[in-house]
């Protein structure tokens, strides 16, 4: 083993630890890792930042900003529409919601497919009464298989296309990957939708989705008396006198009703107060303020509606600024101008006190504001409506406008007149110019970190494969499998692949084992398109954690998942798709 070669192989196990590690988040991990072949001489520096400019990288970039676009146009409200009609069949909407997503995720990012899905999910949930977990893991893996049959359908395709390119001087076309993708997400979400929710321990469990937001008991009228403390208070002193234990939510005065009143809006004698808050915490505000009983308790929700003031339910996206603080420090009604009513997490509403609890990704809200302006408060907030929603013939344009632009985007690629980098952008252009993508998405919406993981790793790519580094590992592989015969190395770098992206990033894996694979085809003397395509298979397949890939790692606090819940559904799914994957690759791509 030469120096260069020892150095490789140092700075990719290091970065290997790493990424298992995580401690630091895996974009940073790429950066040092650049640095360090750089600084070591492994490549040159005019080529570190080589990667930025790499096609695979647009792409990604590009194909995210089409994903925004297609969900700005109204592409939810088809979604919700098509799984409308299962309500009340748990099974069938598990079903429905799998199949959905895995058609999404053919042409638009994983995460981005997951997203969209994710609040129709957790609303079916609530609603019909089952546990989130039931239908979240099979959703995100869903997503996963749904990624392997296009070019665009996830990163590792398009790494694998770019490097065949390279090595053959022709990538992967658009629907090369989709004989085998096919075969391999069919029998995947046949395997979900009939055993592998089963295979979760609490599957079994039945939520109180559909009492999930019991909130008459939480609410009650009292009225301020004329000896009452709270005469003369402001509705921010009341609720400071509480220890923001107690809410109001509303206020009557004469014939006057308000809701959502700001906390600056002084109190008198004969005002009638809508109260919120846990039954101790009502009884000594009440007792405290002097303030009495009116009207019956059970009756009080129907207060907290207007025409101009609506009631929504909204799940807290991964991102949220809400996450990790609580109702008090985020001074929801003060800053934003709503009231939290109740809060469910994992279909259970909370029953302890809301000021103190800390958001969580997954939290379902009952939001009490603004009806005209909810929406945007939403959006501000990184909430998700669970509401379903109708499409609007406006939308409808958009939705025909944005399908339209991307169709021929993809039929362009297909036809061979531009190459997919440059169709994607110039969709992604055309969504921007026909205000579908506003330009300050555009930046919040391309996933940088995976952007700079992608750019930095191709030099350290690189590294492995001009050091000779590949050509070691291919050498071991060989060895480990002499006399075995070709399908049982390509089964080999498939699993091999598969259980390194369940540890890394499965584009890391994919960046790393491209060049290993095609170093393995080239010393058996056989083409590199099936062990290329056991790569971009096992690259995308990491079911085995929630830190494989970020669609597993997105349903992991919504459901309540553990770290080992994953491998119990994710084991079986492995094997049953390098059951599936070895033939169809062997049939479609022979060696």
């Amino acid at each position: 083993m030469t120096t260069d070669q020892t150095l490789a192989f140092a700075i990719l196990g290091a970065t290997l630890v790493l990424f298992v590690w995580a401690r630091w988040r895996y974009d940073v991990v790429a950066v040092l890792a650049l640095l360090a072949v750089v600084l070591t001489g492994l490549v040159p520096p005019t080529e570190a930042l080589v990667g930025f400019s790499h096609p695979a990288v647009v792409t990604v970039a590009a194909v995210l900003i089409i994903s925004r676009g297609l969900q700005n146009a109204g592409l939810v409200d088809v979604v919700v529409k098509a799984v409308a009609p299962l309500r009340g069949r748990e099974n069938l909407q598990i079903a429905a919601q799998c199949l959905v997503i895995a058609v999404l995720s053919s042409f638009m990012n994983n995460v981005g497919a997951l997203a969209l899905m994710l609040p129709v999910a957790l609303r079916n949930a609530y609603r019909d009464g089952y546990p989130p977990a039931k239908s979240l893991m099979p959703l995100a893996f869903a997503s996963l298989l749904g990624g392997l049959t296009t070019l665009i359908g996830t990163p590792p395709n398009i790494i694998i296309a770019t490097f065949r390119a390279r090595e053959l001087g022709q990538p992967f076309g658009m629907f090369d990957f989709t004989p085998v993708g096919v075969a391999v997400a069919a029998a995947g979400l046949v395997f979900l939708v009939l055993v592998g929710w089963r295979l979760l321990p609490i599957a079994g469990r039945r939520g109180e989705a559909e009492k999930a937001f019991e909130i008459d008991g939480y609410i009650t009228e009292a009225q301020v008396g004329d000896d009452s403390k709270a005469a003369g208070m402001t509705i921010a002193e009341l609720e400071e006198l509480t220890e923001s234990e107690v809410s109001v939510v509303g206020l009557i005065r004469n014939d006057d009703r308000r809701l959502v009143p700001t906390g600056f809006v002084r109190i008198r004698a004969g005002d009638i107060l809508v109260l919120r808050g846990d039954a101790d915490a009502l009884e000594s505000a009440i007792a405290g303020a002097k303030l009495v009983l009116v009207g019956e308790q059970d009756k009080a929700s129907e207060l907290l509606r207007s025409k101009d003031v609506d009631l929504v339910e909204a799940v807290v996206s991964p991102g949220s600024m809400l996450i990790g603080r609580t109702p008090s420090s985020m001074r929801l009604r003060l800053i934003h101008g709503v009231n939290l009513l109740a809060l469910a997490r994992q279909g259970q509403q909370m029953r302890e006190r809301l000021s103190q609890v800390r958001f969580r990704s997954g939290d379902v809200l009952l939001l009490q504001g603004p009806a005209e302006r909810m929406p945007e408060i939403l959006a501000t907030l990184q909430c998700l409506p669970l509401a379903e929603r109708t499409l609007g013939i406006g939308r409808q344009r958009r939705l025909v406008f944005a399908g339209g632009l991307f169709a021929l985007a993809v039929v362009l690629v297909v036809a061979g007149i531009l190459p997919v980098h440059i169709a994607f952008i110039a969709a992604a252009a055309g969504f921007v110019v026909a205000d579908v993508v506003k330009p300050t998405e555009i930046y919040t919406t391309i996933d940088w970190p995976v952007i700079v993981l992608l750019a930095a790793l191709f030099p350290v790519g690189s590294a492995l494969e001009t050091t000779g580094g590949a050509a070691l590992v291919a050498d071991g592989v060989l060895r480990m499998t002499e006399g075995l015969g070709v399908v049982w190395v390509l089964l080999v770098v498939l699993v091999g692949t598969m259980f390194i992206s369940d540890v890394i990033n499965n584009n890391a894996t994919a960046v790393l084992m491209a060049p290993i694979a095609a170093t393995v085809a080239t010393r058996l003397n056989v083409s590199a398109d099936p062990f290329l395509m056991a790569v971009a298979i096992g690259a995308s397949c990491a079911f085995l954690t929630p830190i494989g890939h970020q669609s597993n790692t997105l349903v992991m606090e919504p459901a309540g998942y553990r770290f080992g819940d994953y491998w119990r559904v994710g084991l079986p799914l492995e094997v049953v798709i390098a059951a599936v994957a070895l033939p169809m690759i062997l049939l479609v791509w022979p060696p």
